[in-house]
């Protein structure tokens, strides 16, 4: 008599389940890990470590380090727009929307990690379109956001939403490469606010 079986096989379904979970803990960990040290060179063996994980998933998930923080990069980067949400939803008028969304943007925690992302993506072709992917997330999730708030308030935007969202963070995001690259001046020095034309009815078109 064949006798019967005790452990099931891991089923394709269960493999990538664990497989989207190892994924999402190695980026998470990259994430916390950038954030606590940020500027600091974090190895994978660090990395694999804080996730749980053995350093050859790192490879096995993402293809190199690089592109592991790229992810991580962007995550946060995610992470602090929808708090930028929050802080834009409680301006009482289009001007103080605009003023408090620059500078709470221009403070933002993970730009120096996506300047970094950014500046992968230039110097290594293979990271360019993990870098576009992320964006084009970013430019969509800001352009929601934007269409909701003015939708609510009855709010206007003098061109396209999905160019208000790219060109905002396309501003924002190339301030931070000039001064990491050097450029005299900081991103202080920036009317980012400037680059929204989000208004109210008392603002004169």
């Amino acid at each position: 008599m064949e006798k019967k079986r005790t452990e099931a096989r891991p089923t394709p379904a269960r493999s990538r389940d664990r497989g989207r979970a190892t994924r999402r803990q190695l980026i998470e960990a990259t994430a916390r890990l950038c954030k606590e040290r940020p500027g600091a060179e974090v190895s994978v063996a660090e990395i694999a470590n804080a996730a749980g994980a053995f350093p050859n998933q790192v490879t096995y998930h993402f293809g190199s380090k690089d592109s592991l923080l790229v992810h991580a990069a962007f995550l946060g980067l995610l992470h602090d727009a929808r708090r930028i949400e929050r802080i834009g939803r409680q301006a009482p008028d289009a001007a103080t929307f605009r003023r408090n969304i620059a500078r709470a943007v221009l403070a933002m925690p993970s730009l120096p990690s996506v300047a970094r992302a950014l500046a992968a993506g230039i110097s290594k072709p293979e990271l360019a379109p993990v870098v576009d992917r992320h964006l084009q997330l970013l430019f969509r999730q800001s352009q929601r956001f934007v269409s909701q708030l003015v939708d609510g308030r009855g709010w206007r935007v003098r061109r396209p939403l999905d160019v208000e969202a790219r060109t905002f963070w396309s501003t924002a995001l190339g301030a931070v490469l000039l001064v990491r690259a050097g450029a005299h001046g900081t991103v202080a020095d920036l009317d980012l606010a400037g680059a929204l034309t989000i208004h109210d009815e008392t603002e004169h078109c």
